[in-house]
């Protein structure tokens, strides 16, 4: 599919924050280069989102992840953008049906990365850790329960410059989204595998109108399937799960082949327990995250299945 210089340039929404502006600086390079247009073709459009208005509660206090997405939805709905670029850890399980995910970028490094300290384990006695992330907070309860968790939020500038003042001994941030801020050199990076991550980490999403076939089109041409894959996985196991944003759960992906490895973990928000499993199921299969949903509730104590509207 060809796009004339002299067409109705295609206009891209982000929130304003530095890391979605390169994330939508991502996708508008993406395109253009698939597409062999220049990047000006490709109109990028901010807003302020709620959530980088309120600083001072966690999101789950407040709206939660509708607080990332509100303000794009009403400019998508409206045609007032053709298309919107998100995190896709950022977006709410359930979707209006008017929007659909026409693309995943290809997922950057899924790992979370400790400022502050080398490892967990080399956290001082009694250190006071911020994060507004149940799933952080509760994965870092687990492994130390002698650590303090305090509320800490702001873009990734912000968290650093609270932890360079004092406030805290350390804090956690996305390895990708460092990356993506060029700020690789930054803390050190924990290993998927005994910190699993959040669903949809590291991958960027774009949404458009469901009925938009020329977007759809467009943007197709950056779609990576095995990233789409894989969070298409994690967010059906979210929807299983009837997960919010107080359900502290992490997940990883790995795609063998032609099928997914899906592991994800459970906790409750004190960090006391913890139900983990994995679920191995063919490319394509829609059920594997049910199974998975299934047998981790099967097996959660109610400290932990109470933050789970799948255990009603």
């Amino acid at each position: 599919m060809t796009y004339d210089k002299q067409e109705t340039k295609f206009r891209l929404g982000t929130r304003r924050s530095p890391l979605a502006m390169a994330q939508a600086e991502e996708a508008r390079d993406r395109l253009a280069a698939a597409h062999g247009i220049e990047p000006a073709h490709i109109e990028i459009v901010a807003v302020t989102a709620s959530g980088d208005r309120v600083q001072d509660r966690p999101l789950a206090e407040i709206g939660g992840k509708a607080l990332w997405t509100r303000e794009l939805d009403a400019w998508l709905a409206a045609g007032d953008i053709d298309f919107a670029v998100h995190s896709a850890k950022d977006v709410e399980t359930i979707r209006p049906k008017e929007f659909a995910i026409a693309a995943v970028l290809p997922r950057e490094d899924v790992r979370d990365v400790l400022i502050g300290a080398e490892s967990i384990h080399a956290l001082p006695q009694g250190a006071v850790v911020g994060t507004s992330a149940p799933r952080r907070a509760a994965q870092l309860l687990h492994a130390r329960p002698d650590c303090k968790v305090v509320t800490f939020r702001g873009n990734v500038a912000t968290r650093l410059a609270k932890l360079a003042a004092g406030e805290v001994d350390a804090t956690f941030l996305a390895s990708a989204g460092l990356r993506r801020l060029g700020e690789t050199g930054t803390g050190h990076p924990l290993d998927e595998n005994e910190w699993l991550p959040a669903p949809g980490q590291a991958a960027i999403l774009i949404e458009c109108r469901a009925g938009d076939e020329r977007t759809r089109r467009f943007l197709a041409a950056i779609d990576h399937a095995p990233s789409r894959a894989a969070v298409a996985a994690e967010r059906a196991l979210l929807a299983a799960l009837g997960g919010t944003c107080h359900s502290p759960i992490a997940v990883l992906t790995r795609i063998q082949g032609g099928d997914i490895l899906l592991r994800g973990a459970l906790f409750s928000p004190d960090g006391a327990e913890k139900v983990e499993g994995e679920c191995l199921f063919p490319l394509g299969d829609s059920e594997g995250p049910a199974r998975l949903a299934a047998d981790l509730l099967a097996r959660a104590v109610p400290a932990i299945a109470v933050h789970f509207a799948g255990s009603a």
